[in-house]
């Protein structure tokens, strides 16, 4: 074959370079969840993969493991949003979760937790809801949806501040756990949490209460996330950070649509709340916050 010429070789050149900057830029553009998070356990059952514009992760389960990650950093005080669509068809026996935890003594730590139980085919997720604060949790709140979560990807987030821990989804608030440390209630105030997220199987208890078990013929099962973002909170102006923020300062106080939406939330979506159980508490062993929300 005869050597290209020149003006050939010059331009095949031009086009290779500009094939590596081309490159190199969607490689740049791609990063996002894969820069923000690190595997933890089930690496070889997870993949990224780009999800239209958006870098996303597939955690998958089978009978032998599940998967996890976690946030590179630690936060104290954010808002923490994620897009995650949950496993299509039958999921029973399957948790899938997005959570904040302190990494200090356990018999201290806090933790906000959303943990999606699975269910069989056609019938309802439930969206599991718990807050610890200084060790103390068992303030479980569940939620049926207002969606199919397994069609598409919604939004869950977040909202810790120094006044109220606020739990969305697609924008709308479902929870609010207020600050009552003034009236003896323990509130995460100094720790920094790690964001993670996981599927893993719980069949002795997270369908049914345990009466419904997997079908690991379905396996491998799968969800999957993206867009996880972190903004960090901002206090009013002249204040340094949000822990500085004065007592009697109505910065983070709620505004009438977030009201709305807990209100709507509560007369049509929640299955379970801790403080309505008189099984489980009676007058004297009700949590205190109970009586302050």
């Amino acid at each position: 074959m005869a050597p290209l010429p020149l003006a050939s070789s010059s331009r095949l050149c031009s086009l290779l370079l500009l094939g590596l900057v081309f490159l190199a830029a969607v490689d740049q553009s791609a990063a996002g969840i894969f820069d923000e998070i690190e595997l933890i356990w089930g690496a070889s059952r997870t993949y990224f993969f780009m999800d239209g514009d958006s870098e996303a992760l597939a955690l998958s389960l089978d009978q032998s493991q599940g998967s996890c990650f976690r946030s590179r950093e630690k936060h104290l005080f954010v808002q923490i949003d994620v897009e995650i669509k949950l496993i299509e068809g039958d999921s029973a026996g399957t948790v899938c979760t997005i959570y904040t935890i302190s990494e200090g003594p356990w018999e201290i730590h806090d933790e906000i937790d959303l943990e999606f139980l699975g269910n069989v085919t056609g019938q309802p997720y439930t969206l599991h809801t718990n807050i610890f604060a200084n060790g103390v949790g068992g303030r479980e709140q569940q939620f049926h949806l207002w969606f199919d979560p397994t069609a598409d990807y919604h939004i869950y987030s977040i909202i810790w501040n120094p006044k109220h821990i606020l739990i969305l989804v697609d924008g709308k608030a479902i929870r609010d756990f207020k600050n009552n440390e003034d009236q003896g209630v323990a509130f995460p105030t100094w720790q920094s949490m790690r964001t993670f997220g996981s599927l893993w199987s719980a069949e002795d208890w997270a369908t049914q209460g345990g009466r419904v078990k997997t079908d690991w013929s379905q396996a491998p099962f799968v969800s999957y996330y993206r867009n996880y973002n972190v903004t960090w909170c901002r206090p009013s102006p002249g204040v340094a950070w949000c822990g500085d923020e004065p007592k009697d300062s109505m910065h983070f106080d709620l505004d009438q649509k977030t009201l709305a939406d807990l209100q709507w939330v509560r007369d049509n979506w929640i299955v379970y709340d801790y403080c309505t159980d008189t099984v489980r508490f009676n007058a004297s062993t009700l949590p205190k916050e109970c009586t302050l929300q």
